[in-house]
Order: structure tokens, then C-alpha cells, then sequence
């Protein structure tokens, strides 16, 4: 999401599985004094060049990753972010050149949080694909990302108690954990919103309803073309509800320890896997955050035993995203706090949290992340890894545009280098 802190934008564990194979690439090790000196050419934003005078090499985030089967050119992923430009729910032509825009030849793409069913929206003209409507529209989108050489996943989500009752069908409560509602909330650009509906929780028996509903998702993501599918498990959304102690207030094998707190996510991660395979799921999470007031007491436990869990499927890639912000325009710098999940997990690690060239050039070299996830950056800026290997100025993001339903301003008007030279 753009603003992930205020935007409002079944079944055990299978302990027979094998031991997870680690598929990373890591970059060469040196020693202390190589290190200092190579952190040094970072802090400089410098391009990293030979002592003999040959090529220089380039900063690891521009270095090649192999991803699972997918070869990666660089280490720059674009980022979720919430767009609202679906009218009824369907991708629109638009963002055929929005996403082409941002693909270069080997580099990872993640989609807008897309619904998993007619009840999983929470704003307007957020895109779906529960529908063979949606999944034509979304065609021709992951064409263009193909066409130039790009690695495409769908991020699906419920949002659960995030959302208002304009936006669920026949007018029904928004389920959760719990029936707790949320306090009004802050969008990115400061407008307060309307206030949110009183959720309805789950039945224990419904519950298995909405771990199918991610299931066709992803069946769908794959029939649409992408190349996998991302959980959406962050962010004070449906999944995340389950899994934060301040929210789940259940007392059947959905809530209490941090066992049931997460067998829902984990149920939800089973079927997915179940459906198109591990080699194509990832998952986002967010243990730190407090995004729509869920709160977790211990979130390095919480952080820990997900990673630690989802080692036991053989998942793709983990996508987690640092305490950065906490509040509109807040930003606090934690750059250790995924430490202990980068290492518990055994797949690929991707990182997100208002990461910019240094410190995303610093976190793989330091190798606590093998990817970097850019959102508002690679919105304004199209050309993110090349500017990144130029050192190159950045375009300003506009907030104030982020969501608007236009087709172009703040969508696919942001500026190539080229144009601005």
C-alpha cells in the first residue's frame, strides 16, 4: 500500500514435509576491511568500480538474484500500492501502460492488493479477480509485463474489517476476528474518513469459506498469466486481524496463543500452495506495525514464528515490511528489527519500508534482505533501477494523487530520465 499505516486504501502444519532448500544468491564475502570500504562507496552513493581500471561493477542492488526459477536482473521490486483506478472492480486498460511503464527486462513486479471475492474490498475501483470478468481484464495487463521481459506476481487480500458497508453487496457487516470496529482513520493525504462499521465475526465453520476464496484467487492469478501470487498477510488486514493479539479476541482454535492466531494465515498459506505451488507463492507481512490498530504484544515473536512456520511449505519468498511507519509522515529508522526472521527463514527475503538507494544498497550488502520492495519511489519514478545506476536525481511523489480516479495524472505521468535531461 502507498500509505500502509492509515490507508484504507484448513488444517494442522504438514511436519512431514521435507527440509526448505534455501535459493539465494548471496553476494561475495569479504572481509572487515572490505566491508568498511564497500559501505564507504555506498554512504558515497558511488557505483562500485575495479582498482585495474576494468568495468565497474555494479551496487548490489543492481546485481542478478535467482529468485526460484526466475532469473532476476536486478534487486528492485516494485511494491503493492493501492491505485483505486479498477472501476466496479475490473483492471482497466490503463494500467496495462502503468505496469508496463515500470518492468524492465528480469525485474519483479508485485500487483495492487487484488480481491479475493466480492466481499474482500474495502474502497472503490480496487481490482478483483473472482470474476472471469476480471480475469480477461487483467490479460492483456500481465501481456505487457511479459512482452518486456518482466517477472509478474498478483498480491490477493481481504481486507476484513477494514472497508464500509458501501462497498460489501446486499449491505452486510464486514467480518473479522472479532466485532470490534475500528476509530475513524487517517488517509496518507490527512482527510479524516467516515466512520467505520461494527464487523461481524467469523464463524469458527466460515472460516474454511474464506481460506477457498484465497484458493480460487489464486487459481484465477495463474489462468490471468502471472507468474505467482502474493498473500496479502499485513497491514492490519483480514489476515493480519487473526494474527494480532490486540484484535483476535476469539477463544476457539482461532484465537488465544500465537498458535491459533496464525493457524488461520497458515491454513490460508496451505491452500494456496496446495493449488498452484510453493515455487509461485509469497507472502507479505508486517509484525511490527500497528497499521488499522492491529497491534501485536510481542511482534519479534509473532515475526519469528511465521518465518519459522512457513519454512515447513517451501514458500517462494517472505516479504516483510519494517516499523518505518507508524503514523502519516512518521518514520523511524529500525533497519535490524527483520534480522532475526531474514535468518529463520530459509527462502528468499524481501524487504519494504521506506527504502531508498543507500540503505537499500546497504540492507543487501549487509545481506539482511535479498530484494527491496520500492512503492512511492517507483511510482514517480518509472525508471527506478536506472536512476539507481546512474545515481540520478528522483522524482517528487504527489500524495494528493495517489488516489485519484484518473486514468493518467499521478498514474502513468510521472517522467522518464530522458524527459527531464
Amino acid at each position: 500500500m502507498l500509505q500502509p499505516s492509515n490507508v484504507v486504501s484448513t488444517s494442522s502444519l504438514q511436519q512431514h514435509l521435507r527440509p526448505p532448500i534455501r535459493s539465494t544468491r548471496r553476494l561475495p564475502t569479504l572481509s572487515m576491511e572490505g566491508k568498511k570500504e564497500r559501505n564507504q562507496t555506498l554512504m558515497e552513493g558511488k557505483v562500485q568500480g575495479k582498482s585495474d581500471g576494468s568495468a565497474e561493477t555494479p551496487i548490489p542492488l543492481l546485481t542478478p538474484y535467482k529468485l526460484g526459477k526466475f532469473q532476476l536482473s536486478h534487486r528492485v521490486v516494485l511494491a503493492p500500492l493501492a491505485r483505486q483506478r479498477s472501476w466496479n472492480h475490473v483492471p482497466q486498460p490503463h494500467a496495462i501502460l502503468y505496469y508496463s511503464q515500470r518492468t524492465t527486462k528480469g525485474g519483479l513486479l508485485i500487483t495492487e492488493a487484488t480481491g479475493v471475492s466480492d466481499t474482500a474490498q474495502g474502497c472503490p475501483n480496487e481490482p478483483g479477480i473472482w470474476t472471469k470478468e476480471q480475469v480477461e481484464a487483467w490479460k492483456p495487463i500481465v501481456d505487457a509485463v511479459h512482452a518486456k521481459g518482466g517477472i509478474f506476481f498478483c498480491q490477493i487480500w481481504h481486507e476484513g474489517r477494514v472497508t464500509n458497508t458501501d462497498f460489501w453487496p446486499n449491505v452486510l457487516a464486514p467480518i473479522s476476528c472479532t466485532d470490534k470496529p475500528l476509530t475513524p482513520q487517517i488517509q496518507s493525504n490527512g482527510i479524516n474518513l467516515t466512520p467505520f462499521p461494527t464487523p461481524r465475526r467469523l464463524k469458527t465453520d466460515e472460516i474454511p469459506q474464506v481460506v477457498n476464496d484465497f484458493r480460487l484467487a489464486a487459481r484465477n492469478a495463474i489462468e490471468a498469466g502471472f507468474d505467482g501470487v502474493e498473500i496479502h498477510g499485513a497491514y492490519g488486514f483480514l489476515l493480519d486481524q487473526f494474527m494480532k493479539d490486540e484484535v483476535n479476541d476469539r477463544t476457539d482454535k482461532y484465537g488465544g496463543s500465537l498458535e491459533n492466531r496464525c493457524r488461520f494465515p497458515l491454513e490460508v498459506v496451505e491452500a494456496v500452495v496446495n493449488e498452484i505451488g510453493a515455487d509461485k507463492v509469497g507472502i507479505r507481512l508486517s509484525p511490527y506495525s500497528s497499521s488499522a490498530e492491529a497491534r501485536d504484544s510481542n511482534p519479534k515473536a509473532l515475526g519469528l514464528y511465521m518465518a519459522e512456520s512457513l519454512n515447513k511449505y517451501r514458500l517462494l519468498y517472505c516479504h516483510m515490511c519494517e516499523p518505518k511507519r507508524e503514523t502519516v509522515g512518521e518514520k523511524c529508522d529500525c533497519p535490524h528489527s527483520l534480522l532475526p526472521m531474514r535468518k529463520a527463514f530459509n527462502g528468499t527475503f524481501i524487504v519494504a519500508g521506506g527504502y531508498g538507494r543507500e540503505d537499500g544498497n546497504r540492507a543487501v550488502a549487509e545481506d539482511r534482505a535479498d530484494l527491496i520492495a520500492y512503492g512511492r519511489w517507483f511510482l514517480a519514478n518509472p525508471d527506478l533501477p536506472k536512476r539507481f545506476a546512474l545515481n540520478a536525481p528522483l522524482n517528487k511523489y504527489n500524495e494528493e494523487t495517489f488516489y485519484t480516479p484518473d486514468p493518467v495524472l499521478g498514474y502513468t505521468d510521472y517522467p522518464f530520465l530522458e524527459d527531464t535531461e
